[in-house]
């Protein structure tokens, strides 16, 4: 499987999220920072799927402990992007796997999103 860097681990504040655009080439990616680990979604409603984010960035509740959909509050776990509250209880985001390498680059599958 072929990878591509996504970002630096740095551009991610600890504990918070950065959404990646369709136009830098990442079918709208998101990524969750916990310390050095990195939880990689595509920014899609598994309701409808719309984007989870009407602000940029903005895709953790006000607590920063679950993903939140703004259209309709669907929360979802970061760990594993399980819906545990609103309209898709029970299905998932799609999660992407990612890695983070020794010097802090986050690395995604190419077709990540696509």
């Amino acid at each position: 499987m072929s990878l591509r860097p996504l970002c630096r681990l740095e551009d991610i504040p600890d504990g918070q999220a950065k959404g990646f655009s369709p136009a830098a080439g990442f079918a709208g990616l998101f990524a969750i920072r916990q310390g050095r680990q990195v939880f990689v979604y595509v920014n899609a409603c598994p309701h409808i799927g719309v984007a989870l984010d009407i602000m940029p960035d903005r895709f953790l509740n006000h607590r920063g402990n679950a993903i939140i959909c703004a259209l309709h509050g669907a929360l979802f776990r970061i760990e594993d992007g399980f819906c545990t509250q609103g309209p898709c209880v029970g299905d998932s985001l799609e999660a992407v796997p990612a890695e983070v390498d020794a010097a802090g680059t986050v690395w995604v599958p190419e077709d990540a999103g696509l």
